[in-house]
């Protein structure tokens, strides 16, 4: 039915893709990491997928160290923005539809209501500089191409906010987490599953063409911030570790965060028809599979 590339595929989305995959067998799919191939290197990008018979390409392959990139910008500009490009012009090339993942930290803004597409652009670190240059390299080249800005990702699989949270909450009686920025976490699975079940509507011929083209939000539904989202963590794990509510300032970082990223998703809900669940539901779904992991 289709065959899709799927670049950073050992990240949290890209392993979420994987574990997915069998539950869409007319799909076909090639996943390769830096590994397999390394996005900076445009001839070898251009190589691979001329190579290929590819009718789309999920673009997980990202920079996402947020505070080291602040002292190591060359390889930051190189993935999140050559690299993103690099795949652009190949799959230009092809004609090939690019599903490209941001992020919300290219906004960083005063707003203090749900983030829209058009919303400015206000970058704050490296990391967001380069993902939107990323964005906007996509969109020149590629002007088809459906660029996805997420939120707060953590999963199953990886390093992320969630399993820093169980370790620490098992270790400390009591934890500050920061309460002054505001958003929503999104489950890593749920993004994969909402980007696989838009191409599957796509090539069932649900959709006209043209309409996987543009900006979109997806997090997922509610509102809360770290320290809110840690003390669900505990609750929901009957971990006993007493949450602290500090602000930004009282834990510096050498990137800055975005005080606001609630994202608005009607566009992508209506456009695509998408039910996206609350982020504590899917919390639960997250942790039910870590204790299986754990078990096993």
């Amino acid at each position: 039915m289709a065959n899709i590339l799927v670049t950073g595929s050992n990240g949290q989305v890209g392993t979420e893709l994987r574990h997915l995959a069998k539950s869409f067998p007319d799909f076909t799919f090639t996943f390769v990491d830096v590994a397999d191939l390394d996005i900076t290197d445009t001839n070898a990008v251009y190589d691979f997928i001329n190579n290929g018979d590819f009718q789309y390409i999920i673009n997980c392959a990202a920079y996402t160290a947020v505070d080291k990139a602040e002292s190591d910008e060359e390889l930051a500009y190189k993935v999140n923005a050559e690299g993103a490009k690099n795949i652009a012009q190949a799959a230009v090339i092809r004609n090939i539809q690019m599903i490209h993942l941001s992020t919300d930290y290219v906004y960083h803004n005063d707003l203090s209501r749900p983030l829209l597409e058009t919303d400015p652009t206000n970058p704050q670190s490296i990391y967001a500089k380069t993902k939107l240059q990323g964005d906007q390299f996509v969109q020149m080249m590629l002007p088809s191409s459906m660029v996805i800005r997420t939120s707060w990702v953590y999963s199953s699989f990886g390093n992320n906010f969630v399993k820093t949270m169980l370790r620490l909450g098992r270790d400390k009686d009591e934890l500050g987490i920061v309460a002054d920025q505001i958003g929503t976490p999104t489950y890593a699975r749920d993004l994969a599953k909402a980007m696989l079940d838009i191409i599957y509507k796509m090539e069932n011929g649900d959709l006209v063409s043209g309409k996987m083209q543009g900006v979109f939000h997806y997090s997922n539904e509610g509102i809360t911030h770290w320290a809110e989202f840690a003390s669900a963590i505990f609750r929901l794990e009957n971990i006993d570790c007493k949450v602290n509510e500090i602000g930004t300032s009282d834990y510096p970082t050498p990137a800055s965060r975005p005080p606001y990223s609630l994202l608005d998703k009607s566009k992508i809900k209506t456009t695509f028809g998408l039910e996206i669940p609350h982020w504590e539901e899917s919390l639960e779904k997250c942790l039910e599979l870590l204790r299986e992991k754990n078990m096993g």
